[in-house]
Order: C-alpha cells, then sequence, then structure tokens
C-alpha cells in the first residue's frame, strides 16, 4: 500500500485529481481514502473551555494583568 498526499488546494493538485478520477474511476484496487475538503477537522480543545473563553474574551468585566506584577496588579500585594 502506498499513500500519496495532494493538496487539493493547488492548481497541480486539482489537476492530479481530475487525473485521477478520469483514469482510474471504478478500477480495482485504486481508490480515494479521505479527502480534507470534505471532513471537518475536530478541535482539541473541550467546546466547554471554549465557550467559556469566548464568553469571557466579550465580556467587559475583565481585568488587565501587567506580567511584570502580577500579584499587584490583581490587588493580592
Amino acid at each position: 500500500m502506498t499513500t500519496i498526499k495532494i493538496d487539493e488546494r493547488t492548481k497541480s493538485g486539482k489537476a492530479f485529481m481530475a487525473m485521477f478520477e478520469a483514469f482510474f474511476k471504478g478500477v480495482d484496487g485504486i481508490e480515494i481514502i479521505e479527502t480534507d475538503s470534505k471532513k471537518e477537522k475536530e478541535s482539541p480543545y473541550n467546546p466547554e473551555f471554549v465557550d467559556m473563553v469566548l464568553k469571557s474574551a466579550k465580556s467587559k468585566n475583565s481585568t488587565e494583568v501587567n506580567p511584570k506584577d502580577v500579584w499587584g496588579s490583581l490587588g493580592l500585594k
């Protein structure tokens, strides 16, 4: 078994896929296993965490932290 990786967004990738489909459609032993354009990539992050971060980014209640004085900027000094 051989794997060929083709970027279908490029001109040469589109040409190769068109040629492949024209010449090898229905041939036994040759098939397209996966195409990224049809497959939605899954995020490695927890969806609840992503929602929490996005909501907090939109919130007006935020505290700006000075990286040189973290404790002081949080009022904990």
